[in-house]
């Protein structure tokens, strides 16, 4: 700090240091400076510990039209000064090129310089209508698939390929069709049209399947899961809004049944 200053702020003897003259004027006008920044930091810390500000987020479209608005309006309600812009989308973004300080995704993380903290386990379900069924018959094992017309997600890891397991056997089957979407959504309301034989997460059919509008097909194969995770950048200063918004899905999703 003197060299920096080019004074000397303190007198060093081998039995003692003492201040100089000038170390002693810099000193008492540092310290109204120091009480100044700790005021500040006080002021920093009540507005974050009241949760105000933005949090932006990207979730996939159907999800976040729906289950996601319901778990933000709970947040909201107790959180009323943070500011939630909620963009939808099907496609994968870049986190931190498009500006975004978090992102609800299934499956598992991609990029390794992100953070994923898991929401929950999505079942998976492979389902069709009782018309199509009864049209083109009803598909006993995964392997029957070959002979049907499979509704395709286009935004999937592996579009023209599903998993399934029974006991100890992991195996693929490849599909293929006439009909796909990069919307889940579309995917149901094409299986909703009798158009074929789709394959998403179960909290996009449930209805329909209570309902008997549509039924599910091999259910004694498990047909694999999504994890459900919120996704940030990795971060020091991750702000406590996002934390807590982050704590608070972790909480919700875990009273929703999808598995």
């Amino acid at each position: 700090m003197e060299a920096k200053i080019g004074a000397q702020l303190l007198h060093r003897t081998t039995r003692s240091v003492t201040s100089t003259v000038t170390g002693t004027a810099y000193f008492e006008r540092c310290v109204p400076i120091l009480d100044q920044i700790n005021e500040l930091e006080g002021v920093i810390q009540a507005r974050q510990s009241e949760l105000a500000g933005p949090i932006r987020i990207c979730a996939p479209a159907s999800f976040g039209s729906n289950e996601l608005v319901e778990a933000l309006n709970i947040f909201k309600q107790t959180n009323p000064r943070v500011a939630i812009d909620l963009q939808l989308s099907d496609q994968r973004v870049s986190i931190v090129e498009d500006g975004f300080d978090m992102a609800i995704r299934f499956g598992d993380l991609e990029d390794s310089t992100l953070i994923a903290r898991k929401l929950s386990n999505m079942k998976v379900v492979v389902f069709s209508s009782p018309e199509y069924l009864e049209k083109h018959g009803q598909p006993k094992h995964p392997d029957a698939l070959a002979t049907h017309n499979c509704l395709i997600f286009s935004s999937s890891v592996d579009p023209s390929h599903w998993k399934f397991k029974k006991g100890r056997r992991d195996f693929v089957v490849g599909i293929k069709g006439t009909l796909r979407s990069n919307s889940p959504l579309a995917i149901v309301n094409m299986a909703l049209a009798n158009l074929g034989i789709g394959r998403v997460p179960i909290y996009l059919v449930e209805q329909y399947i209570k309902s008997g509008e549509l039924k599910v097909l091999f259910e004694e194969f498990q047909t694999g899961d999504f994890a459900l995770n919120a996704i940030y950048p990795p971060s020091r200063h991750l702000t406590s809004r996002i934390r807590a918004l982050i704590d608070h899905l972790v909480v919700h999703f875990a009273k929703k049944n999808y598995a």
